[in-house]
C-alpha cells in the first residue's frame, strides 16, 4: 500500500513537473511575442522618424530656396543701385567737366572782351557803346547759363546724396535681415537636435521599460521555476528518507506514530478500510 501510495505522489509530481514545463513554455511563447511586438513598434517609430526627417527636409529646403530667392533680389536690386549712383556718379563728373569748361570760356571771353574794349576804345564812342551792349548781353546770358548749370550740379549732388543714404539703409536693412536669417536658421536646427534629442530619449526609456519589464517577468518565472523545482525534491527526498527508514530501521512505525495522533474511531475506520487488503487468502491455495 505504501508502495502504492508512493507511487502515486510521484505520477503526481511527475504531472506537477509537467505543468510546469508547459507553463515555462507558454510563458516562453509570450515572451516571444512581447518582443515581435516590441521590434514591431520600434519599427513603426523608426519609419515615423524618418517621414518627420523627410518632411523637415523638405519645408527645410524650400525655406532655403525662398531665402535664396530673397537674396537673389535683393543682391540684383543692390546691383541696380549702384549702376544708377555710378551713372550718377558719372554724370556729376560730366557737369564739374562742363562747368570747368564754362568758367575757362568765361574767363576766354573775358580776357578777349577787355582785350577789344582795349583796342575799340580808339574807335568811335558809338561803336564802343554797341559792343560794349553785346558783350555785357553775352555775359548775362553765359551767366544765365552757368547758373543753370551750377543748379543742375546742385540737384545732381542732392541725388547722389540721397542715392547713397538709400543704398547705405538699404544695406543695413540686408545685413539685419541676413542676421535675422542666420538666427532663425540656428533656432530651428537646434530645435530639431533638441526634439531628436528628445525622441531618442523617449525610445530608449520605453526600451528600457520593455527590457526591464521582460527581465522582470523572466526573473518571476525562474523563481516559481526553482522553487517548485526545490520544493520537489524535498519531497523526494524526504519520501525517501521515509521509504529508508520504513523498510530498514522501524518497520512499525505507523503503527506506532497512528494511535498517538488519530483517535480510536478513525483508527477503526482505517482498519476496517485497510484490513481486507492486508489479509493473504490461503485457503484457495491450501490442499483439501
Amino acid at each position: 500500500v505504501e508502495i502504492l501510495r508512493l507511487a502515486q505522489s510521484k505520477r503526481n509530481i511527475n504531472s506537477l513537473n509537467m505543468d510546469l514545463e508547459r507553463d515555462m513554455q507558454r510563458i516562453d511563447e509570450a515572451n516571444q511575442d512581447l518582443l515581435l511586438k516590441i521590434r514591431k513598434k520600434e519599427d513603426e517609430i523608426q519609419r515615423l522618424e524618418n517621414e518627420i526627417t523627410q518632411t523637415r527636409d523638405l519645408a527645410q529646403g524650400e525655406e532655403w530656396g525662398k531665402e535664396n530667392r530673397t537674396t537673389m533680389e535683393t543682391e540684383r536690386a543692390l546691383q541696380v543701385l549702384e549702376e544708377e549712383t555710378a551713372r550718377l556718379e558719372r554724370k556729376n563728373e560730366t557737369l564739374v567737366h562742363s562747368i570747368a569748361e564754362l568758367e575757362r570760356k568765361l574767363t576766354r571771353k573775358s580776357q578777349k572782351a577787355t582785350k577789344c574794349e582795349q583796342g575799340n576804345l580808339k574807335g568811335t564812342p558809338e561803336e564802343s557803346k554797341v559792343k560794349l551792349q553785346q558783350l555785357e548781353a553775352s555775359c548775362a546770358d553765359q551767366e544765365k547759363e552757368l547758373a543753370k548749370v551750377i543748379e543742375d550740379y546742385a540737384l545732381l549732388a542732392q541725388l547722389c546724396e540721397d542715392q547713397a543714404l538709400c543704398i547705405k539703409k538699404y544695406r543695413e536693412t540686408l545685413k539685419k535681415i541676413e542676421e535675422e536669417l542666420e538666427t532663425q536658421f540656428l533656432e530651428r536646427e537646434v530645435s530639431k537636435v533638441i526634439s531628436m534629442n528628445s525622441a531618442s530619449k523617449e525610445c530608449n526609456g520605453q526600451n528600457n521599460k520593455d527590457n526591464s519589464l521582460q527581465k522582470k517577468k523572466t526573473g518571476f518565472c525562474k523563481t516559481i521555476f526553482q522553487y517548485f523545482f526545490f520544493t520537489t525534491l524535498f519531497f523526494i527526498r524526504l519520501l525517501g528518507y521515509l521509504l529508508f527508514h520504513i523498510s530498514f530501521i522501524n518497520p512499525d512505525l505507523f503503527v506506532n506514530i497512528l494511535p498517538k495522533i488519530l483517535s480510536r474511531n478513525i483508527l477503526w475506520k482505517l482498519r476496517c478500510l485497510l484490513f481486507p487488503s492486508l489479509m493473504l487468502e490461503t485457503e484457495d491455495m491450501l490442499p483439501h
